[in-house]
């Protein structure tokens, strides 16, 4: 019969200040095990149990949002601008949980032929924590462009409280802005001058929808038609008549959406990824 003896090990761990670094060192702890081996049998037993613990990554949840939020009732939320289909309303997000939400949402879609790749949960929080972030000071508005997160959300059932994570089911991004001088679509190529200004006219504005995303349990159900519908009026209420979207050549799903809601293709380009690209415009 022999022996073999296991110490604890001695690890490094840093931590994460403001303003600096700092760096400890730290013993895990693990209670010292042995190995018995008899050489007289195949059966190998362990004295004393070994705990490796490892941490887990808590979800990135910025400060000030409450996860155990219960969705209030539509009339306490004085939203005016609403399209109501089946058990779900289509409007503009108002509370930062619904940010949140559709934050998530776009990391889950961002990552969704990707789950089995290594690390795929924390990309998704980090890319969730950022998209939350980018949507906040998007919808601030930046030099007189205009972008609101709508969300779909679903209908309150009588006496059935939700939460508002568990609510918001769809997300997309509808921005208003300016043809740059000598456009007629956005991404024109067009021959830049030294010096030019903007026409901040009424007439030269348009609108752009991004970041269309629908939660897996609640795709196949018009959620993200009458997304489209919504942000395409909400647009034409702020005076705007153009609406545009981009789609990749490849994304046959997503071409058929479009189409199917009364968009059609007006130009294709060349992304920075080098994948074609179709811009499909609003014309009904």
């Amino acid at each position: 019969m022999s022996t073999i003896s296991l110490h604890r090990t001695e690890l490094l761990r840093i931590t994460h200040n403001r303003s600096r670094i700092s760096r400890q060192r730290y013993r895990r702890s693990i209670p010292p095990w042995r190995m018995v081996i008899n050489s007289r049998s195949s059966d190998t037993t362990k004295k004393g149990e070994l705990s490796v613990k490892i941490p887990q990554v808590d979800q990135l949840r910025p400060e000030g949002l409450r996860f155990d939020r219960l969705q209030p009732p539509e009339p306490d939320l004085f939203q005016h601008d609403r399209l109501d289909f089946g058990k779900f309303v289509a409007r503009e997000a108002i509370l930062d949980e619904e940010y949140w939400t559709a934050a998530w949402l776009r990391a889950e879609s961002h990552w969704e032929d990707r789950a089995n790749e290594r690390y795929v949960d924390n990309f998704k929080r980090k890319f969730a924590e950022q998209e939350f972030n980018a949507i906040k000071r998007r919808c601030k508005g930046l030099q007189g462009q205009t972008c609101t997160c709508i969300v779909a959300v679903k209908k309150e059932e009588k006496h059935i409280k939700c939460f508002v994570i568990k609510s918001v089911v769809g997300t997309l991004d509808l921005n208003i802005r300016f043809f740059l001088q000598g456009e007629t679509f956005p991404g024109e190529k067009v021959k830049s001058q030294l010096f030019c200004t903007i026409n901040r006219e009424g007439s030269n504005r348009y609108g752009y929808i991004a970041n269309l995303c629908v939660a897996k349990s609640a795709r196949r159900q018009g959620i993200a038609c009458n997304m489209l519908r919504f942000a395409v009026e909400s647009a034409r209420l702020t005076g705007v008549e153009q609406v545009y979207v981009h789609v990749h050549r490849n994304n046959f799903v997503a071409q058929e959406l479009y189409q199917k809601t009364g968009f059609e293709v007006v130009e294709m380009g060349q992304t920075e990824s080098s994948g074609d690209t179709y811009l499909l415009q609003y014309t009904r």
